[in-house]
């Protein structure tokens, strides 16, 4: 009885992440195009800075570069992403038990 009950209270938490999940898995797809433009852009702007004299300039943009590219914090969105989607698949496994 009780653990009909722990499946009842986890059908709306599994059913929340697996849509979460699924929201966030297409905004970080549309969101790695962008940043992946960005990154480009500031990419070229440190090689600019570089090229006129302002090493600690074009130091800076590169590190932003690297933390907007494909690298930085996309691959912490997808790791987070992932993270819920493993959740909610542990609740969904655990509903059908």
């Amino acid at each position: 009885m009780l653990k009909f009950i722990l499946k009842l209270v986890a059908v709306p938490f599994a059913l929340t992440f697996t849509l979460a999940s699924a929201v966030f898995n297409f905004l970080l797809s549309v969101s790695a195009v962008f940043f992946g433009i960005v990154s480009t852009l500031v990419f070229i702007g440190a090689v600019i800075l570089f090229t006129t004299g302002e090493p600690t300039g074009g130091i800076a943009f590169l590190v932003v570069a690297f933390i907007v590219s494909p690298f930085g914090l996309p691959a912490f969105a997808g790791w987070v992403v992932g993270l819920l989607n493993s959740a909610g698949g542990a609740l969904r496994g655990f509903i059908v038990s």
